[in-house]
């Protein structure tokens, strides 16, 4: 991925359809996990997409690229939210390209997901879905390390506080 930034930084528009390519699913999770509309979604990562390429020569550590990249995107959908003034929710976790089968946990871990603060959602889903790391979190959201850390473990928690009550309610032992 590097070398393709590097030469699309001299102005290879193939090197850069390359680094796009595969940022893509990225691009659609991040943008879906943060706006409800597939509509607003492709217009978020367009408008990221136009941006990075007219800016690419301003990054300075090709290897955080992707990182970049989300940092716009996240702005882009924020910017989006704002002048919509939309209710940020997750629709679904298959909403995010994955594809499981309809298990009663994995719905219930859907819905658990649907019901956390988006601050608290978007860590998750940067951290478990798109394998960020918490330094990378950190520079997307501007935000400290130590903020990513706390809010991850306040989603964690929260999560499975939700998840038991699921468990509860079906009168499922828990474990």
């Amino acid at each position: 991925m590097e070398s393709d930034v590097l030469l699309a930084q001299k102005g290879d528009k193939n090197a850069f359809t390359r680094l796009i390519e595969e940022c893509q699913l990225t691009l659609y999770r991040v943008s879906k996990g943060i706006l409800r509309d597939d509509t607003d979604c492709a217009d978020a990562i367009q408008e990221t997409i136009l941006k990075s390429y007219h800016s690419i020569t301003n990054l300075k550590q090709p290897k955080y690229f992707k990182t970049w990249l989300t940092r716009i995107l996240i702005n882009e959908c924020n910017d989006i939210l704002r002048k919509r003034k939309k209710t940020i929710l997750l629709e679904s976790v298959d909403d995010l390209g994955y594809s499981e089968e309809n298990t009663e946990e994995f719905i219930d871990l859907k819905e658990a997901l649907s019901k956390l603060e988006y601050k608290h959602r978007s860590v998750l889903i940067l951290f478990y879905y798109e394998d960020f790391s918490i330094k990378e979190i950190a520079q997307i959201l501007k935000v400290r390390e130590g903020t990513v850390k706390s809010r991850l473990n306040r989603a964690r928690n929260r999560l499975l506080s939700i998840l038991n009550l699921y468990k509860d309610e079906r009168g499922v032992e828990n474990e």
